[in-house]
């Protein structure tokens, strides 16, 4: 409670106590009277001070009400909801402004507006897009138009997001590198692995430009243009860079870039690169190793390999039993459910870096780690069961399917022709369709293998695995931005638009891995999501809000951040505390 001066039209300060309380009209904050107290010239008469008097009065009596944690409501069982009511609050976003502000990016955005004196809040706007994307994803209209839903002042134009896109697009590089400095110095990121990936985001426009171009890749189904995205992450799943590439750019061709920033600019010392089979170049790895001494690599690197894709040499070491060892460290038997062995190796590698187009054959030393499982086993026989079933039905009636339909299927069937342009399933003249049954029986003899290779030679085969399936964690991470955070379909045309959208998308998501990380990892993001945007409220009397969602993750929540979600009602101004308090 306050002490309100209403200034009358006799020229006379007229003094009452008042609190504050949600007007769903205006949508703004309005005191309402609680206590009149008369004219100030005829309090004067009475108290030597009646402006400091009844100061103290309004703020015992706001003490008192919050010691007594008890209000009488009046309820109107008939009472109607004004029009235009503005619906459920949102008080979830709490937690996700709170690591928006340990890692300072306010303070990095409020710097740039006076460097460049705008007239509009940048970090309102990206306030606004991020807890947006983070809650209720959506296009940036749509985050405009319900930004009510937050207990912010959003004093913007629509206009004014879009002019800010542009914005965000130049200061994206150096904003990606002050966060990475921010997250070591407030959440220990652990650098000394990275795990790097490559996906694409598929737009809604009808002819591909320079950048959305459409994949050179067979799994997609959508005839759409792209973009592709390299990103990098710590140990932790924590994003670090990400860059945007052509949609028709290899996987392979993005490695540099975005390894090369991370190596020169983001101080992170040696590093592991793990990635998967497709990053796989000699130049690739000529570019981390740089040495052909293989008891001093500059980097490192662990990546998968294509048991199928290699030598005839590999191949037989690798369906060699001798040398395969279980879990427990004994030798293999049939009956073993894990076994894996290794070696180290010098293997050519071919390189064009040194030297433009033309190649130079380089070695280097690396430990091959081979291991099958009887649970991978399983998985691949399966699969392949549900190709094998599509290639016959394929052999059978090849027009029911064209060139996506028929992807995994189409490689075990002979004489099949996929015309480039309609994409139709034919046959090739004069030949007839049939299932190869023999490459079916030559890769069953490889089912639940993998192999991964890696500059490491004195690290344990038990730990090379166990980085490696770290990257299943940047496999998440894209589900998480594509899904959750419904980062694709993309509806911004604009170039410098484009980018200024996966940059929001790019710190939603380290946000969300950083609150993962805070509770130890115990909750996907999914679940941390909806359960932030379950913590609403609704005006229920005055400045009373009433929650409904409470339960174990919340509570985890809470705890992890300081932040009580666990009342069922918070005065107006406890929850505009409670906000202040995370933005210190």
């Amino acid at each position: 409670m306050y002490l309100k001066k209403i200034k009358h039209k006799n020229n006379r300060t007229y003094l009452a106590i008042a609190k504050s309380c949600w007007d769903p009209k205006t949508k703004t904050s309005t005191g309402k009277t609680v206590l009149s107290l008369g004219y100030l010239d005829a309090l004067e008469k009475e108290y030597d001070d009646p402006i400091a008097h009844f100061k103290e009065v309004a703020r015992q009596m706001t003490a008192d009400e919050r010691a007594r944690g008890k209000v009488q409501i009046d309820i109107a069982l008939d009472e109607r909801l004004p029009k235009d009511a503005p619906g459920l609050r949102n008080f979830g976003y709490a937690v996700p402004m709170k690591i928006y502000h340990d890692l300072e990016i306010d303070e990095f955005l409020k710097a740039q507006m006076i460097k460049e004196k705008f007239d509009f809040n940048t970090n309102s706007i990206m306030i606004l897009l991020l807890m947006s994307r983070i809650l209720y994803p959506g296009s940036k209209k749509k985050a405009f138009d319900e930004k009510g839903r937050f207990f912010e002042r959003f004093d913007f134009t629509l206009d004014d997001v879009y002019r800010a896109l542009t914005h965000f697009d130049k200061i994206s590089e150096d904003l990606q590198r002050f966060i990475h400095s921010r997250v070591k110095q407030k959440y220990k990121s652990d650098t000394s692995i990275i795990y790097y990936d490559v996906t694409n985001y598929y737009f809604e426009i009808s002819k591909p430009d320079e950048l959305r171009k459409y994949t050179k890749n067979a799994k997609q189904n959508r005839k759409k243009p792209v973009v592709q995205m390299g990103l990098a992450m710590d140990n932790d799943g924590v994003p670090i860079h990400y860059e945007i590439f052509p949609g028709n750019k290899l996987d392979k061709e993005t490695f540099r870039s975005v390894i090369g920033e991370v190596r020169n600019t983001y101080d992170t010392g040696r590093i592991i690169v793990v990635a998967d089979m497709g990053i796989i170049t000699g130049d690739n790895i000529f570019y981390l190793i740089d040495s052909n001494k293989p008891e001093k690599p500059r980097n490192g690197y662990v990546f998968s390999f294509s048991v199928r894709g290699g030598t005839k040499k590999f191949k037989e070491y690798v369906l060699n039993q001798d040398g395969y060892t279980g879990i427990n460290g004994k030798a293999a038997t049939d009956e073993t459910d894990f076994k894996i062995k290794s070696r180290i190796e010098r293997r050519d590698i071919n390189v064009t870096m040194l030297s433009g187009r033309s190649q130079k054959t380089k070695y280097v030393y690396e430990k091959q780690v081979v291991f099958w499982g009887y649970k991978y086993f399983l998985k691949a026989r399966t699969e392949r069961a549900e190709i094998l079933k599509k290639a016959e039905e394929l052999a059978a009636d090849p027009k029911s399917y064209n060139k996506a339909t028929s992807y995994g299927a189409a490689a075990y069937v002979d004489n099949l022709k996929i015309d480039e342009e309609t994409g139709e399933a034919t046959v090739q003249k004069g030949k007839v369709l049939a299932v190869n049954y023999d490459k079916v029986r030559e890769e069953e003899k490889y089912d639940g293998y993998y192999s991964i290779v890696t500059s490491e030679l004195e690290m344990n085969d038990f730990d090379i695995v166990d980085t490696y399936k770290g990257l299943w964690e940047i496999e998440e991470t894209f589900k998480i931005t594509k899904s959750d955070l419904e980062t694709r379909p993309v509806y911004v045309r604009d170039e410098a638009h484009i980018d200024a959208h996966f940059l929001t998308c790019f710190i939603a998501l380290t946000i969300l891995r950083l609150i993962q990380k805070k509770t130890d990892k115990k909750y996907s993001a999914e679940k941390i999501a909806c359960n932030l945007r379950k913590i609403e409220c609704m005006n229920e009397h005055e400045n009373i809000y009433l929650f409904g969602h409470r339960n174990e993750i919340t509570d985890a929540l809470g705890e992890a951040f300081g932040i009580d979600l666990s009342k069922k009602r918070l005065l107006l101004t406890e929850i505009k505390k409670m906000l202040g308090d995370v933005k210190k």
